[in-house]
């Protein structure tokens, strides 16, 4: 998440350039490489503080370690003479891996003024790398300045979202992982971590705290090495690959798998599947849409509609995904749309978590949801379970400042407990709340004292009866809100016309309509979320 410190220190950055270097793009060039030079004599700092040895300022290029550049004793004009130097110079370094060679590739300094260029690189000196995302964060917040990234749709994913979607899928040592939009690599990179984590041995967990930086010490030396093998991402933009490319070498990736590839249009990787994909691919379509190849089964224009054809279509048999899509995916009625929507409904889709509309800011205000795929589980549950969360602990303002409510870990336990039961077997009805302590018990609410009762709100005192909402007069009569007028007619809304008709939202008109969200489409399974008043209170897992 972009953080109120590092956005002042960049916008301090580019208001010391902009009298010396006024067009924008070498802003972004300037700031970006002297990121960079910081970044690297950081890690070699590491390196020298745990007993190592540095990696890239040694030899003839020690000289151009980053301490050197702020030696008290050499003059304004010295300092400006060897920044200059080393940033064209450490392109030939060849301690460098090629990535890091190519970002100082035709680098040079545009100015010649030495009091500009200590001011900004004593801004620049002020960043920290206790975690190589900040050079995303950095990056990400110099495009969205440019309007270059809202342009593209393309918004940086907050941390805390980008680990939820990854606790909720999973990913093992051995599986792949794929990021097909991956931006900075951030979701590959909490994949990953998440892996070191779940193969770390408790003593060194404790050690590690909430730091995340895990040992990864139960797995074996060729386990390691198959592991760095399995995370690839793909991104169209040059710069996020070879920010990509960076962020993970300095995770331990000595060769990262990051292609500048264009997912849509392009054919050469098609036959590629992973057995984890994690997005949170471009939300906006360019003037006169996409031109993608035939090869995805929902024919379209729209890149979020073909984004997520494409996840899904290349997950292995026992592949499973999170993918961020914007609300359209779920209740625009356009065919692509539909056709999408039957697809997931009918082979990957087994949940839905809705997300509070103001999560990607300041970038956008976009109102998003995840959708949960998992080609197995979809095949043994003809139910889709919805969750609502109204606070990600973070208000909605521009700022995104911390709060205390955060509905993301109850979300987290809900999801978990509802893959759980359907794996083995014991899930027929729904999880409408936090917990279930019996297989068969359906909690529409807080709890459920015996199996097979239906609690849809506060209370049941009789055993198969089902409390849609406040009361039931009648056993075996389902209220699932105000007013019933027949046995067995199920209301999940204002009213019903018909026995047996689901509305999810204000009306229908047939029976098995699914209504995405205020009319009907054709499709035959229900798969809308009604609203709810309160975050989590009333999460659905409802038939296909």
């Amino acid at each position: 998440m972009l953080d109120n410190e590092t956005k002042r220190r960049i916008d301090t950055a580019r208001d010391i350039l902009v009298g010396k270097v006024p067009d924008p793009k070498s802003q972004v060039e300037q700031i970006t490489i002297a990121l960079v030079y910081k970044f690297m004599d950081d890690m070699d700092k590491e390196a020298i503080e745990l007993g190592g040895k540095p990696s890239f300022f040694t030899g003839n290029y020690e000289r151009y370690a980053w301490n050197k550049i702020f030696d008290p004793h050499i003059g304004g004009y010295e300092m400006l003479a060897l920044y200059s130097e080393a940033i064209v110079n450490l392109n030939q370094n060849p301690n460098l891996p090629q990535l890091f060679r190519d970002i100082f590739k035709n680098a040079y300094l545009p100015y010649r003024d030495p009091e500009t260029l200590k001011l900004f690189l004593k801004t620049i000196n002020e960043f920290t790398y206790d975690h190589s995302e900040r050079l995303g964060d950095a990056f990400e917040y110099l495009l969205s300045v440019l309007g270059s990234q809202g342009d593209a749709g393309q918004f940086r994913t907050p941390r805390h979202i980008i680990d939820f979607m990854v606790e909720i899928v999973n990913p093992q040592k051995h599986e792949t992982v794929l990021d097909p939009a991956c931006g900075t690599a951030g979701f590959l990179i909490s994949a990953y971590k998440h892996i070191l984590k779940e193969n770390t041995s408790p003593k060194y967990k404790t050690q590690n705290g909430n730091n995340g930086g895990y040992r990864g010490d139960l797995l074996s030396v060729e386990e390691r090495k198959k592991l760095f093998e399995n995370f690839k991402g793909y991104d169209i933009s040059p710069d996020m690959v070879r920010l990509s490319l960076v962020n993970m070498y300095l995770h331990g990736f000595v060769q990262p798998q990051i292609f500048e590839y264009d997912t849509l249009t392009s054919e050469d990787r098609w036959n590629e599947y992973a057995d984890v994909i994690l997005a949170n691919p471009p939300f906006m379509s360019p003037k006169g849409g996409i031109k993608p190849h035939k090869k995805f089964s929902v024919q379209s224009n729209r890149s979020e509609v073909l984004f997520v054809d494409y996840i899904a279509e290349h997950l292995t048999p026992t592949g499973r995904a999170a993918v961020i899509v914007p609300e359209g995916i779920i209740f625009q009625s356009a065919n692509a749309y539909k056709q999408l929507r039957k697809m997931l409904v009918e082979n990957y889709l087994y949940a839905i978590v809705s997300l509070p509309a103001g999560v990607f800011q300041p970038y956008s205000g976009v109102k998003t949801s995840i959708l949960l795929m998992d080609k197995q589980l979809a095949k043994k549950t003809d139910s889709i379970l919805f969750v609502k969360i109204e606070n990600d602990g973070y208000d909605l303002g521009a700022q995104r400042r911390p709060i205390d409510k955060n509905d993301l870990p109850d979300a987290l336990n809900v999801i978990r407990e509802y893959i759980t039961a359907i794996r083995n077997g014991c899930f027929d009805t729904s999880l409408r709340d936090y917990s279930a302590t019996d297989s068969n018990t359906s909690l529409r609410d807080y709890s459920a004292t015996d199996s097979n009762t239906s609690l849809r709100d506060y209370s049941a005192t009789d055993s198969n009866t089902s409390l849609r909402d406040y009361s039931a007069t009648n056993s075996n009569t389902s209220l699932q809100d105000y007013s019933a007028t027949g046995s067995d007619t199920s209301l999940w809304d204002y009213s019903a016309t018909g026995s047996d008709t689901s509305l999810w939202d204000y009306s229908a008109t047939g029976f098995d309509t699914s209504l995405w969200d205020y009319s009907a489409t054709v499709l035959k399974h229900s798969t809308t979320q009604r609203p709810v008043k309160r975050s989590l209170s009333r999460p659905k897992a409802v038939s296909k």
